[in-house]
C-alpha cells in the first residue's frame, strides 16, 4: 500500500482518484439510489394495487352481482387473492342457483390458477362435488386424484366415497370411507360412521 507523507500528497491522490474514478463512482451512487427508490416505488405500487383490488372486491360483493360480474373482475385482478375469493363466491352463488356448469368453470379456474395449496385443495373438493352433482363421476374422481396437503386426506377420501357410492360402487365407497375415518384428525367422525353403517345395512344377508 502506498503511504503518503504529506497532506499535499494525500490531497493530490484524492483528486487523482476522482479524476480516474469519478464517473464510475457517480454512476454507482446513482444506480444505488435508483435501486433504493425503485424498490420503494415497487412496494408502494404493490400496496396501491392491493388496496384497489380490495375496494373493487368489496364493491363487487356488496353490489350483489358477483356471478354476473365476476369474469371481468377476475380478468382485471387475476394475480391477486381477491380474484380467488371472487371465484369462490361466484361458484357458490352458481350452485345455489342450480347453474352447475358455471360453477364448474369457476372452480376449474381456481384449481388451475390458485397457488396456495389449501385454497387449491378447497377448490378441488368443491369442483369434485359439483361434477358428481352433474353425474360426471369419472371426472370427479380424476379431480380428486390430484396432490393435496395431508390435512385434506380425510376430506378427499370422504368425497371419493360419496362419488363411488353415487356411481354404484359400494365396495370402493366403503374402502374410501374407512380411509377417511382413519385419516380423520378428530378420530371419531360420526357422519362417516353413519355412512359406513348404512353401507353395512345395505349388504344382503348371507
Amino acid at each position: 500500500m502506498e503511504i503518503y507523507s504529506t497532506e499535499e500528497q494525500q490531497a493530490e491522490a484524492i483528486k487523482r482518484f476522482f479524476r480516474e474514478n469519478g464517473v464510475s463512482l457517480a454512476l454507482g451512487i446513482v444506480i444505488g439510489l435508483g435501486g433504493l427508490y425503485g424498490w420503494k416505488y415497487y412496494n408502494q405500487s404493490k400496496i396501491t394495487s392491493a388496496e384497489a383490488a380490495s375496494n373493487a372486491y368489496n364493491e363487487l360483493v356488496e353490489g350483489g352481482e358477483v356471478l354476473t360480474k365476476s369474469d371481468s373482475f377476475i380478468a382485471e385482478n387475476g394475480d391477486s387473492n381477491y380474484a380467488a375469493l371472487a371465484a369462490f363466491v361466484a361458484a357458490k352463488e352458481a350452485v345455489e342457483k342450480g347453474e352447475f356448469e358455471t360453477a364448474v368453470t369457476k372452480l376449474t379456474w381456481l384449481q388451475d390458477n390458485v397457488q396456495n395449496p389449501e385454497l387449491k385443495a378447497t377448490a378441488i373438493l368443491r369442483l369434485a362435488r359439483v361434477q358428481a352433482q352433474l353425474t360426471q363421476y369419472d371426472a370427479a374422481l380424476k379431480t380428486l386424484s390430484q396432490t393435496t396437503p395431508d390435512a385434506f386426506k380425510a376430506q378427499i377420501a370422504e368425497v371419493k366415497g360419496d362419488v363411488y357410492l353415487a356411481k354404484g360402487d359400494k365396495d370402493s365407497a366403503r374402502s374410501e370411507y374407512e380411509a377417511a375415518l382413519a385419516e380423520s384428525t378428530e378420530g371419531n367422525n360420526s357422519l362417516l360412521q353413519i355412512k359406513l353403517d348404512n353401507l353395512a345395512t345395505a349388504q344382503p344377508a348371507a
